[in-house]
Order: structure tokens, then sequence, then C-alpha cells
């Protein structure tokens, strides 16, 4: 995490009021300057001035294409840092890109890091010399640029939450190399366990057999693991989690059935496997949208992901007379994109109406190349990369 100096006195002093007549008026002179992205995360009191709203690759997408439409110049990302990175690689060089907090990153992301991923590599191919053997790297969304970089420079794919089954059966194939005859693919998953794990044990892998976790802090060398481990097991998950949905437990699924039998529980493929074979869905940040909007009135929904917006969907779906609660009754809040506010929000839009650009996230040219052949192969391998995914709980074999 990026260290955010204080700002001005004078932004935190200013009341709730102030604050909203003040950031309208300024959004209102930069007009088409500047385009605002607001994360599904986020609070409340910042999403209302979002110009967009969605998960992060959707942002970056909608922004790159605001600044082919109407020219915009800057782009203020209500996110967290990994996210504003994906917004400079995808927008054109001479856009800059804002973080209204610079201590706004990703507990996730932050778990891997770029020396320990070139580690790794080695030690895995170290134990898997003399085999016909491919290790391909895969990264989640959620990940720096210089770990997308380091997938895309050796053959590998982002994934989003949506798709990441689309890009392991790639990988499985060979990756951006199809496999020669008897050759086979080892995938190293970062930096999320759980998304891999979930997504591995849905196509049919074993949790068990055919994945290990690699814990880059292992005091013992690779990650943890025997070299006969390593040989063995196909998936090699990246110790890493989510920290919001980290929080979510079997027993929170076991509670809310107790308390309404006839609730559907779902859950985004973040939260640890236990608790998805518990839920009855697993889905996507817009896929769990998509599903609540288009519910029947009547039914009743537990839903594990962040609370910020599983409070604003249960509002919205509480109107058609469907109910919407948290699975579970802790704060399940991203505590790092709390950090922005609306006094950081007003303090950059005054900094641009002054001239001046402040928190500039800014990719290095080549991380920025990499990082797009990872995110490039992405949108090859599914036509439509954030399509909304909700799928059953089950146990198929592997493909």
């Amino acid at each position: 995490m990026l260290w955010q100096p204080p700002i001005p006195d004078r932004y935190t002093k200013m009341t709730d009021d102030q604050l909203v007549a003040a950031i309208t008026a300024r959004r209102a002179e930069l007009g088409d300057k500047v385009v605002i992205l607001g994360h599904h995360y986020q609070q409340d009191d910042v999403i209302r001035f979002a110009d967009f709203t969605g998960d992060s690759f959707k942002l970056s997408q909608l922004a790159a294409q605001r600044v082919r439409q109407v020219g915009a110049k800057y782009v203020v990302f209500a996110g967290v840092h990994f996210m504003a990175e994906s917004a400079d690689i995808l927008t054109p060089d001479d856009v800059q890109v804002i973080l209204p907090d610079m201590g706004a990153g990703c507990s996730m992301a932050d778990m891997a890091d770029y020396d320990d991923t070139i580690g790794a590599w080695e030690e895995i191919a170290s134990a898997c010399a003399g085999s016909r053997v491919r290790v391909v790297p895969v990264c989640y969304m959620n990940s720096s640029a210089a770990i997308k970089a380091f997938v895309g420079e050796h053959g590998g794919a982002v994934c989003t939450s949506s798709n990441a089954d689309k890009i392991i059966r790639w990988t499985l194939a060979g990756g951006a190399t199809p496999l020669e005859p008897g050759e086979t693919v080892k995938i190293l998953f970062t930096p999320d366990q759980h998304l891999g794990r979930n997504t591995a044990a849905a196509l049919g892998y074993d949790t068990e057999r055919d994945m290990i976790v690699w814990d880059p802090r292992s005091p013992v060398g690779m990650g943890g693991n025997s070299e006969e481990d390593v040989r063995r097991a196909t998936f090699l998950l990246w110790k890493g989690h989510c920290s919001v949905h980290k929080l979510f437990r079997p027993e929170h699924v076991d509670e809310a059935r107790a308390q309404r039998p006839d609730v559907t529980v779902m859950v985004h493929p973040e939260v640890c496997h236990e608790v998805v074979e518990k839920a009855d869905l697993t889905g996507s940040t817009e896929g769990i949208i998509k599903t609540i909007e288009s519910a029947k009135p009547g039914s009743r929904w537990a839903v594990g992901t962040e609370v910020h917006l599983v409070t604003r969907l249960a509002a919205a779906a509480a109107k058609r007379g469907v109910h919407v609660r948290m699975l579970s009754n802790c704060q399940c809040l991203c505590t790092t994109m709390f950090r922005i506010d609306m006094p950081h929000l007003l303090w950059v839009l005054d900094s641009l109406a002054a001239g001046k650009v402040v928190n500039q996230i800014k990719v290095h040219p080549q991380v920025k190349h990499w990082s797009l052949a990872a995110l490039s192969r992405m949108l090859d391998v599914t036509a439509d990369a954030n399509r909304a995914v909700v799928a059953p709980v089950n146990n198929p074999q592997p493909a």
C-alpha cells in the first residue's frame, strides 16, 4: 500500500452538504475533461458522483470508450490501485489516471509480489526439469500491473471472476502456444487461491490431488511443498485471498438456512471452497447483480459479497418485493476502498481545476506492453470478458 499525505484541513472540516455542493459544481466546471469511475464496492457518498459504476475491468473499458467519444483527458478512479493501473493501461498515453487516495490499495493484489513470483517460477521450473510439462501463469484481474506483465511475458492471460473457467480451459490447452503431443500444463494461479480452487473444482478437478497452495513466505522452499507435490499438481495456487470474502464462513450459510429454509444462498467465488460447497449459487459481481435484478417477487436471498454492494441491491430489490440480506452480519467491507471519500474526491477535482494533477497512476511502457498482451489474450478467449456468470454448485468431471 502506498502512503497518502494528508490533504488540506479545509476539506476534512467541510460538512457533507458543503462537500456535495462543491463536488457538483467542480464536476460541472470540468465537464467532459474528466471521467469519474465508481467501483461497485464504493461507498454511496462517493459513487453518486460516478459517470460509470461497475467492476474493475468493465470500468476501465468504459473509461477508454468515453475518452474516445468526448476526448476526456483525466480519469478519476474511485476504486483501488490495481484498478487505476488497468485504466492507465487501456487509455491513451495522453490521458492521466488519478486515484483520490494513494492508500486505497488491495491487500489481495499486494500478496503477489513480483520478485516472489519470479522466484516461484524458477523453483517450479527446476522441479519440472526434464519432463514434458509446461508451466503457464494465470492472474486474476485483482493483480498489480507488474504481475499482469509477468503473465503476459510468459504466455499466460488475465482472468476475471466471470471468465476464469474459460481462461483455465484455454491455459490447460497450452495457453498462447498449443500443446505438442505428450505435453501437459501446470497452472500457476495468482493471487487468489480461492478463485483458482473454486473454478478448478467446478471443472471437476480434485481439491486435494490436483491442487497445492504455493506459499511464497514458506521457509522450506518450493512454496512449502515437496518437489513430488509440485510435479503431481495441475494447479499451483498462490497463497492469497480477499480480506472481504475471507470473512464468510460455512456456519454463516447454516445460520441463514436455519432462519429461513426458503433462502437461496449466493456467494462470490472469492470465498473459501467450504462456503461454496454449502451455497446454492456462485456468481461474479455482475452475475450477482443481474441475478438479484431478475429475481422473482417474494424470493429470499442471502448474498456473500461486499456490504456496500449488497446494501444497494437490497434497497432496490425491496421495491420489487425481493428480500436480500448479507450472508454474514460481520462488517464485510473493502476497508482500503473506503479510504476514498468526498474530501479526497473534491481535493483531486479542485487540483485539476487549478491545472495540477495529483495522485497520478502511471504504468511503465514495458509493463503496459506485456500487461496488454495478457489482457488481449483474455479478450481473444472470451468474446465478452465481462459476461455475467452465476453457476449452480456441482461437481463435474474434468474435461
